[in-house]
């Protein structure tokens, strides 16, 4: 393995935040809306008889998971909520001037196990709930009559994962029309080579697929046009005979002069068109923005970005949100990556498997780099908990049951549908596979020391951890067969097993997981391996591990944003271990991490009763000042500032501090007084840079609501509405629970009621929740047309609010 890895790569991206997460071939329409599901395995469901009359009529995406019960007689680790086996329909015309073309249906998504049929003719199963795929349905088309496309959806194994996956058709839907000869599906593919201030080889390789019975002259265009002034600014064109239904692959180079990079500050975009004509007409094209960047990791150094060396401060993720489930609208996820952005956060770890293309669509526009994971488990299954996260016995489902048919092609078509966005700069083949004795042991665990645990020692009987290596050299072929711009990682758990088996070094970067203890150690013994933080707490000491070691180029915290799952014993929800809570506001750890990650002026203030131990510092200390009076309490300060002072109602208390390298956390012991505390960051001329103030609240009298946007899209826009209830004083009363009501009239609907609180096992289906500390966030999308959305909300005794959005088109 080479001590230095660089990588030049030109990237397809969209700038927009519509849905535009289609194929990139022919004409895609969405094929979202008047769908028929039940939540029942009935016989003939793909009947082409009018069975579905009385099921429930919706619109896609649509996590049936998400609309339980939340009951402790279900799996812990998947959030205690149900899952089962469903049936969706959708009856539908495709016009006779339709009938000179192809007819493809995609699915972003559709956990798990699913089965598509048309006309009743099955076209296709597939059992990975993340993976997005496509059938042709040309041969069962009945052209100026009506379809029926119905899907099975087998989620029955809902003890499968380690966290919520949702159930059901949760991603977009597309059908496709295409010409007989036409762009493959995820067909176009770019790098650039040659990069420099002055200019970059933009080299394309578009694949194009022939249907039809005869030979096809085709003529392929390649041009990118500069975004401010519209005008092509390089091109190329070729021609080529493509054989009878076969595919065939076009390469071109464009020269690209003075290219504007794609970075973190500035991600730049470029528009790439690709326009295929036969005959002189146009047959297919595609419209894509493109991002250049070059890539370079290096085992001492560790990572440059575009020649400037970065250090990754990155957080995992999965794929819900809260009272959402795993059906995301995009607008979600754009206010959360906002959040973490701004917080000082530069990179996403998608765990641990391929995610809605929304996200990358989105961190490839607001300059957020990518770790894209495969797999959670290999050939055989790990422990899934259900009493609660490591208690009781486990259970084993999951997707090692179609590891070994499908493995191989679910990783290609990561790779193939992934590959084009700038904001992916890792592609992971797996997640804590090599986790010791879950499955795989190794005779190495009968040895023990300070630096490594043993995990209760070597078992014979079970798998040999010698097995993953021969796994690892397969995957990391098929990555780097279909893309040379990235490195191949993976999320070691097991690093001392590990080592002793080939896999770490199959790979050209390698992730350690709660391991920093090993970081010196094997950057001595293995010095050409390249090494990060895959997966690491949120402690200060993780945080030095990797901020005073060139070698170690970054860490990814667990956890981004608390997410359903992986639960602890009832009642919880999931796991909120996040920067940001189930509902994307930034939680006191988020603060803390602020202080620490991002290059502006970060400060805040949280309290607590003066705890038994006196060197408890905690990074959870909540925004708020009501205690009894005199009660000793801890006053804690998350900042960036060099010099930190306290005030009490306008008087300074206790000494001006700087800041403590060893905690991260500056902090006085003050008795509580009522009224106005304030902590203010001075430069070192002792000047003010940043403020942060809390004040003792009165009882609630009142409900303020803010909101994120006026105007939404008509087509299915959303707004973020935060709820906060506050004294006559409009102090936030943080102790404050009661039930909220939200109504909505006009053109809208309510997606759902946050709190953040995971103790909380309450219906969240309906329009009445209790909020927590005082706040809860509603989601409010529009339900398609054009006019006033009036939400109210009614707490009782307090006045009711009422805010007024405008559904729009645009």
């Amino acid at each position: 393995m080479k001590t230095k890895l660089v990588w030049g790569s030109i990237i397809f991206m969209l700038l927009t935040f519509k849905l535009e997460a289609k194929p990139r071939f022919g004409n895609a329409v969405l094929f979202n809306k008047d769908w028929k599901f039940i939540l029942s395995d009935i016989k003939d469901g793909a009947s082409l008889e009018a069975i579905d009359a009385k099921w429930r009529s919706l619109n896609l995406p649509h996590d049936w998971s998400i609309e339980g019960t939340y009951s402790p007689d279900k799996a812990s680790c998947t959030g205690y909520l149900p899952g089962g086996i469903g049936w969706y329909r959708k009856t539908f015309e495709v016009p006779n001037t339709q009938k000179d073309k192809k007819v493809y249906i995609y699915f972003e998504g559709v956990y798990n196990k699913s089965e598509v049929f048309i006309n009743g003719k099955s076209v296709g199963k597939r059992p990975n709930g993340y993976i997005s795929f496509m059938y042709d349905l040309t041969p069962y088309i009945k052209y100026g009559e009506k379809n029926v496309i119905s899907v099975r959806v087998d989620h029955s194994e809902e003890r499968d994962s380690r966290w919520y996956t949702g159930s059901g058709i949760y991603r977009d839907t597309y059908l496709v029309y295409a010409s007989p000869v036409h762009i493959n599906l995820w067909g176009v593919y770019s790098k650039a080579t040659n990069i420099s201030d002055t200019k970059a080889n933009v080299e394309v390789e578009t694949t194009i697929k022939n249907t039809t019975s005869s030979l096809s002259n085709v003529e392929i265009t390649q041009e990118i046009v500069d975004p401010i002034t519209g005008k092509v600014i390089a091109s190329q064109k070729g021609k080529k005979k493509i054989n009878a239904n076969a595919n065939s692959v076009f390469n071109q180079t464009l020269n690209l002069n003075k290219p504007k990079r794609w970075s973190l500050e500035t991600p730049f975009l470029y528009q790439l068109k690709t326009i295929v004509k036969s005959g002189g007409k146009i047959i297919d094209k595609s419209e894509q923005l493109i991002g250049i960047r070059t890539l370079e990791f290096d085992a001492n150094k560790g990572f440059a970005l575009n020649g400037k060396w970065t250090k990754i401060k990155g957080v995992c993720i999965h794929h819900d949100a809260g009272t959402l489930g795993s059906a995301v609208p995009k607008d979600v996820w754009k206010r959360r990556f906002e959040t973490l952005k701004e917080m000082g956060c530069n990179a996403i770890r998608l765990s641990h498997n391929p995610q809605s293309s929304d996200i990358y669509e989105l961190c490839d526009a607001l300059g957020l780099l990518v770790m894209d994971e495969a797999f959670d488990e290999w050939e055989f299954p790990k422990r899934k908990w259900v009493e609660g996260w490591n208690v009781g016995t486990p259970e084993f489902q999951g997707s090692s049951s179609f590891f070994k048919d499908w493995s191989e092609k679910d990783l290609e078509d990561m790779i193939l549908r992934d590959r084009n966005h700038a904001s992916i700069f890792m592609w992971s083949i797996g997640n804590e596979v090599d986790y010791p004795n879950d499955p795989y042991s190794h005779p190495v665990l009968n040895g023990a020391s300070i630096n490594q645990p043993v995990y209760g020692g070597y078992l014979p009987n079970s798998p040999n951890a010698e097995r993953l290596g021969d796994i690892a050299k397969r995957f990391s072929a098929i990555v780097r067969k279909l893309d040379t711009s990235r490195p191949v990682t993976a999320a070691l758990a097991g690093v001392i097993m590990s080592n002793e088996t080939e896999y770490p070094f199959a790979l050209d970067v390698a992730g350690y997981n709660y391991t920093e203890g090993r970081y010196e150690m094997d950057h001595k013994k293995y010095p050409n391996r390249v090494l990060y933080g895959s997966e690491t707490v949120h402690s200060m000491d993780s945080w030095k591990a990797t901020r005073d070691k060139d070698y170690v180029f970054g860490q990814f915290i667990w956890t981004g944003i608390d997410y359903l799952g992986e639960s602890g014993v009832w009642p919880a929800r999931g796991f909120n271990s996040g920067l940001l809570d189930f509902g994307g506001f930034l939680k006191p750890r988020g603060y803390f991490r602020k202080a620490l990650w991002s290059p502006k002026p970060s400060i805040y203030l949280g309290t607590y009763l003066l705890p038994s131990k006196a060197n408890h510092l905690s990074m959870d200390a909540i925004a708020t000042w009501n205690y009894k009076p005199n009660e000793m309490i801890r006053v804690v300060c998350y900042s960036n500032a060099p010099k930190n002072k306290l005030i009490l109602n306008g008087k300074q208390i206790g000494d001006v501090k700087g800041l403590d390298d060893k905690s991260g956390i500056v902090y006085w012991d003050i008795p509580y007084q009522a009224g106005k505390l304030e902590v203010t960051g001075l430069d070192n001329d002792n000047k003010s840079i940043c403020t942060y103030v809390i004040e003792s609240s009165d009882r609630p009298i009142k409900i303020n609501v803010t909101v994120d946007k006026n105007n939404i899209n008509s087509d299915l826009g959303l707004a973020h509405i935060t709820i906060q209830v506050v004294d006559k004083n409009g102090v936030p009363v943080m102790i404050s629970d009661e039930e909220v009501t939200c109504t909505v009239e006009g053109p809208g609907k309510l997606l759902g009621l946050e709190s953040g609180n995971n103790s909380d096992m309450t219906s969240y289906s309906d329009n009445v929740h209790r909020i927590y500390h005082g706040r809860i966030l509603a989601y409010i999308q529009s339900s398609g047309g054009e006019g006033e959305i009036k939400v109210k909300f009614s707490i009782p005794w307090l006045p009711e609010a009422i805010v007024t959005i405008k559904s729009v088109k645009n």
